[in-house]
């Protein structure tokens, strides 16, 4: 059962954006409710977000008790550390701290490769940057198969027997990485290559915690297709 949402818990944010997900998924852990904002990034920015997150002026944002928290990875390990475990809910993160600084130290890579690997190949038509970008792909999700090796010991998830905080970093990108296969018929996490990550990567969106957080490759193709159709429009300046 939730835990009441009494202590004005809300997200800004929306369920495009893996980053917003990470942090659902965190409350959904700790049975906690919370009110999603939907801010979406669009100029001009809205009067809330600015005011919230003035330094990057990004999402998501955790307002708790009316305070400001922002980036991703902070606000899920506030939210371990603030809803530690007296609602009957697991430790988001490792409890042993090599095993934790372990997890970060994934998350990180998994921030700085995987965003712009998005993007890149989100846009990109021409036929060659697409086949060395999917190259690159591939080979960043070839380490994070050997990384759940290392963090997984064996067992179903990064973080053991349950999802825990590289689960989350991961998995928050599994939308967009369904709708990267689909859109460009490029295949990024093929089971024979990868099996340890799409045998994962099946267990990951089954679970609980993350049906109906994690938009379907049809979900996310409609808003790629618009966005493709609206940039094809825009005159060269």
């Amino acid at each position: 059962m939730a835990r009441a949402a009494a202590e004005d818990v809300k997200v800004l944010g929306h369920l495009l954006s893996p980053f917003v997900i990470r942090v659902l998924i965190a409350f959904r852990l700790k049975r906690v409710e919370y009110e999603l904002v939907d801010v979406r990034l669009a100029e001009p920015k809205s009067e809330i977000l600015v005011k919230s997150n003035p330094v990057y002026k990004m999402i998501p944002v955790l307002l708790h008790r009316g305070k400001p928290i922002c980036e991703s990875a902070v606000i899920v390990q506030y939210i371990d550390e603030e809803w530690s475990d007296d609602g009957g809910s697991s430790s988001i993160l490792p409890a042993d701290p090599f095993d934790r600084a372990i997890a970060r130290f994934w998350a990180v890579y998994i921030d700085d490769k995987l965003p712009y690997l998005i993007r890149a190949l989100r846009w990109e038509k021409e036929a060659a940057k697409v086949t060395e970008l999917v190259g690159q792909f591939r080979q960043v999700l070839g380490r994070l198969e050997q990384a759940f090796t290392e963090c997984g010991k064996g067992k179903g998830f990064f973080g053991g027997d349950a999802v825990g905080y590289l689960d989350i970093a991961l998995g928050s990108c599994l939308g967009w990485i369904m709708t990267l296969e689909k859109g460009k018929s490029v295949k990024l996490l093929d089971a024979e290559e990868l099996p340890l990550l799409a045998g994962w990567a099946e267990r990951f969106l089954a679970e609980e915690s993350v049906k109906g957080l994690v938009p379907d490759a049809d979900e996310h193709l409609k808003i790629y297709e618009v966005a493709t159709a609206r940039t094809s429009a825009t005159p060269a300046a």
